[in-house]
C-alpha cells in the first residue's frame, strides 16, 4: 500500500514509553512502522489496539539491531509497504549497569549496539527517504549522556556518543532533514526495578518531584517531528528538572 499520511519509524515500540510514542504518532494522524526485538505478544496486542482505530495504518518489523546488515532491510521494508517515510524515531535501548572492575567487552558490545551503532547506521539507511520527504529524526537520548551516573560507565558513554550523533547528522542532512533528540530523567523505572528507599531519594531531588510519564515524553517526539520545524541539532531535556541538581 501507498501511505497517503506521513510515515513515521519507531524502533523498540512494542512497550514502554516506544509504544506509547507509537500510540501518541498514531493519534495525531501518522501512519506508523513499528520495530520490536523479542516483545511479539506486547506488539500483536499493540498493533490490535492502533488497527481498531484505523485500518491499515501500521506494519511491524521485527529485527536485531546489533545485525548491522539488517538495518537497511528495516527501511527498505517499511518504504516497500507505505511507500514513503517522514520520520524516523531511535527509541531501542539496552540499560544495565557495568562497575567499572566487572565491566566486559560483551557488554560493551550489547551497550553501544543499541544505543548507538544501531541509531546511526539506521539513520544512514533511512536518510535517502527522509530527504525525499523533507523529514526527521529524533533520537531518545538521556540525560545522563550528559552526566555521569553511577555504576553505569558504558551507559553514559554510548548515550553520550548518541547526542553528539544528533549534532553531527544534523549538519550533514540540512537542510532537507531535522535531527533532534529527547532526553528523558526518571520515567519508568527500569525492568529490573529500583528500591523504594532509591526511588524516594531520586524523586526528592528531582525539582518537579516526581516521575515524568511515558506521554510526556511522547508529547515531546511528537513536538520535535510535527512542530519544531526551524530547530534541528537540539537535545530537548523533559526531566521534571532534575538535570539541573545533578
Amino acid at each position: 500500500m501507498t501511505a497517503e499520511r506521513p510515515v513515521v519509524l519507531i524502533t523498540g515500540a512494542a512497550k514502554r514509553v516506544g509504544a506509547q510514542i507509537a500510540r501518541t504518532l498514531h493519534d495525531a494522524g501518522y501512519d506508523v512502522a513499528l520495530h520490536y526485538r523479542h516483545s511479539r505478544a506486547e506488539m500483536d496486542a499493540l498493533i490490535g489496539e492502533l488497527e481498531n482505530g484505523r485500518r491499515n495504518s501500521t506494519f511491524v518489523l521485527q529485527a536485531e539491531l546489533a545485525d548491522v546488515e539488517a538495518l537497511g532491510g528495516i527501511v527498505e521494508k517499511c518504504t516497500s509497504c507505505f511507500g514513503r517515510l517522514d520520520a524516523l524515531v531511535n527509541n531501542a535501548s539496552a540499560f544495565f549497569p557495568t562497575p567499572v572492575g566487572e565491566a566486559t567487552a560483551k557488554q560493551w558490545d550489547e551497550l553501544f549496539a543499541s544505543n548507538a551503532r544501531a541509531p546511526f547506521f539506521l539513520s544512514q539507511a533511512a536518510a535517502p527517504a527522509l530527504q525525499a520527504t523533507r523529514g526527521c529524526i529524533v533520537n531518545i537520548v538521556d540525560i545522563y549522556a550528559e552526566r555521569a551516573l553511577a555504576k553505569h560507565p558504558i551507559y553514559t558513554m554510548a548515550k553520550a556518543a548518541l547526542a553528539s550523533m544528533t549534532r553531527s547528522l544534523a549538519r550533514e542532512l540540512a537542510p532537507e532533514v531535522r535531527v533532534n533528540g529527547v532526553a528523558p530523567g526518571a520515567i519508568l523505572w527500569p525492568d529490573n526495578g529500583k528500591t523504594y528507599t532509591d526511588q524516594e531519594e531520586l524523586l526528592a531531588r528531582t525539582p518537579l518531584a516526581r516521575t515524568g510519564t511515558p506521554e510526556e515524553i511522547a508529547k515531546a517526539v511528537l513536538f520535535l517531528i510535527r512542530d519544531a520545524t526551524f530547530t534541528t541539532g537540539e537535545i530537548l531535556k523533559v526531566d521534571g528538572g532534575r538535570s539541573l541538581v545533578l
